[in-house]
């Protein structure tokens, strides 16, 4: 016994599955019948199923003692012989076939050429199984290798498309931080300034008392009486805030009004939040020809950017 399952195992069968077919069937001949009729099948749906060895019908049944009278069982519809009564009922229960006799032909084992027919048959089988199976694997790699490579691809586009956004952002936060600082300086100058003349004024003041004559008048006095005059003559021009854009974009025009002081990266920002986050990489004037585009003109205003009080846009 030990020999029949070295050479199952040699031929490339599992050796918990040719362990149970050489137990089960006594021989290498039995094993060889009840490996290809259960090459199909799980090993554990066969241990589960095969619980009455005597119901079995892949066991070949011991061979018959002395005195004993040689029976078979026969299938009239085809002509296939049985030697046991359960692979009968087995042929039955694939084929369908209900028509069958008892024969007193004693089925004559295999001979040695059938014998290495049979394993080479059943080699072929279990080679022929394994090819296919590793067409399957190889298919199913490479299915897995094009998820992975997708994933990948997306996973690289939003992290270039996160660090675009974000220096587009620090180019508007750096671009705020300078003109901030342009008006801070401003102010300070114009506070010095107006300090030394008020310093101005008042040394002239008291040289003018001292010297008994009137002081000289208020230059800032003066500006508000000239410009009281003019503004009682005509309205003030009114400061524009909100700038008006036709944007022509894939999916058709769109009218917006934004602040002066919201930038085209914002303006993008707020496109692609209705476009279902469509990517925006430039707007283009048509008269005069202009394109923005870049981290730097996405941080400029609608303002800086001439943009005001209206303007058309071709978006990209």
């Amino acid at each position: 016994m030990a020999g029949d399952l070295e050479v199952l195992i040699d031929m490339g069968f599992e050796k918990a599955r040719a362990d149970m077919a050489v137990k089960k069937t006594g021989g290498l001949q039995g094993a060889l019948q009840w490996l290809e009729d259960n090459q199909d099948k799980p090993l554990d749906e066969i241990t589960s199923a095969e619980n009455n060895d005597e119901t079995n019908p892949s066991i070949e049944p011991a061979p018959l003692k002395e005195g004993e009278v040689a029976r078979s069982m026969v299938c009239n519809e085809c002509g296939k012989k049985f030697r046991s009564m359960a692979q009968a009922e087995f042929h039955a229960s694939k084929t369908e076939h209900v028509d069958f006799s008892e024969s007193t032909e004693e089925i004559a084992p295999l001979t040695e050429e059938e014998k290495k027919a049979k394993l080479e048959e059943l080699r072929a089988k279990n080679a022929e199984k394994k090819a296919k199976q590793a067409i399957l694997d190889k298919e199913e790699q490479r299915k897995n290798e094009k998820i992975r490579m997708k994933s990948t691809k997306e996973v690289q586009d939003i992290k270039e498309k996160l660090a675009q956004q974000e220096q587009i952002k620090a180019a508007a936060a750096k671009r705020q931080e300078k003109l901030n600082d342009i008006a801070a300086k401003k102010r300070i100058q114009e506070k010095i300034a107006a300090d030394k003349e008020t310093r101005r004024l008042k040394a002239e003041a008291q040289k003018a008392e001292r010297e008994g004559r009137a002081p000289p008048p208020d230059p800032s006095l003066a500006a508000a009486q000239a410009a009281a005059p003019s503004s009682s003559g005509s309205a003030p021009k009114k400061e524009v805030t909100e700038a008006r854009l036709r944007l022509q974009t894939a999916g058709g025009v769109v009218m917006k009004n934004f602040p002066v002081e919201t930038t085209l990266f914002e303006v993008a920002q707020a496109l692609e939040g209705d476009n279902g986050g469509v990517p925006v990489e430039s707007f283009t004037m048509t008269y005069p020809k202009k394109t923005f585009s870049g981290s730097v003109d996405f941080g400029k205003t609608l303002k800086e950017a001439g943009l005001i009080p209206s303007a058309v846009l071709i978006v990209k």
